[in-house]
């Protein structure tokens, strides 16, 4: 089984407005309403390549009901913690002559809340997979990570850490399956840039050296590079097409990689199919379906 964990879902509400006015009342030429999390995300693709998966995390009034009917239509389990207090977050998207995002802050945590969702992690064993992907939110303090990692320390269970900067240097020492940063927070979390493929190399196999099993490198236009537990160094390229948006697209790769070891067993394979995953939610509006994401596949080199 895979869990995600998304300590701060959202549901993104989208309005396109033809002329934004700030003299008079604005009214959407077109609206849509969508989940938003990395967690979710993450969760989202696996569902569309089959891989049975069940979303964790907190999740507060009449909104969070809603996310979790529109995760269920997805073919996702759903096992919130759910908050007595507030409701889950309403992201407004205005989209116009510019682009206007108003991210709400979300709702308050008790500290026996957060033991609640701890307790659920009980659930995974031996060869599942965990993933814990984005920031820490201020309703939360900021060791929640290290306390998530320290309930399933030693028992078998793989771990996947989608984060920056501290939150992901802190996890290291739990010896995580997979971590993911980009080129550019991969420079960041050393003090560099890392311009050349040997530059990412290089730093990737400091973080393998700091606990990190396989390290994933998303590299925008230059596709993505891993080096695998056995330190062998693997990369895959991009398929030309128009970008849409870049929304989503490290948390399908995520998730792709992780459907295509489950699947395989094969490092090789599964960067592969994270790679397809990644580049077809960006040529799409939302999040790749798996039409798009085989006919990426197939023309990956």
């Amino acid at each position: 089984m895979v869990y995600t964990i998304t300590l701060n879902p959202a549901l993104d509400y989208e309005l396109w407005v033809d002329d934004l006015r700030y003299d008079d009342i604005n009214r959407a030429s077109a609206e849509s309403l969508h989940y938003g999390g990395k967690g979710i995300n993450v969760s989202v693709i696996l569902s569309r390549l089959g891989v049975a998966n069940e979303a964790l995390g907190f999740t507060a009034g009449f909104t969070g009901e809603q996310l979790k009917t529109i995760l269920r239509a997805e073919g996702i389990r759903c096992d919130f913690t759910d908050l007595s207090r507030g409701m889950t977050r309403i992201n407004v998207k205005i989209r116009a002559d510019i682009e206007l995002d108003v991210n709400a802050r979300g709702p308050e945590i008790s500290e026996r809340e957060i033991e609640d969702l701890l307790a659920k992690l009980d659930k995974a064993a031996k060869g599942d997979f965990v993933v814990i992907a984005g920031s820490v939110p201020k309703n939360l303090p900021p060791d929640i990570y290290e306390r998530m990692l320290r309930q399933l320390d030693g028992r078998g269970v793989r771990f996947v850490v989608d984060t920056t900067g501290a939150l992901l240097l802190g996890s290291l020492k739990y010896k995580p399956f997979l971590i993911k940063p980009n080129h550019h927070e991969l420079g960041d979390l050393f003090g560099v840039r890392t311009e050349t493929e040997e530059d990412i190399v290089f730093y990737a196999r400091k973080l393998r050296e700091r606990g990190a099993r396989n390290v994933l490198v998303s590299r925008a236009g230059d596709g993505a590079l891993l080096v695998d537990e056995n330190d062998k160094v693997h990369t895959v390229g991009v398929v030309p097409g128009k970008a849409v948006s870049s929304v989503g697209c490290g948390d399908s790769m995520v998730g792709g990689f992780i459907a295509g070891y489950l699947q395989k067993g094969d490092y090789e394979y599964a960067l592969r199919l994270g790679a397809a995953c990644g580049s077809a939610t960006a040529f799409t509006e939302g999040l790749a379906d798996r039409r798009d994401i085989d006919e990426v596949f197939d023309k990956l080199k």
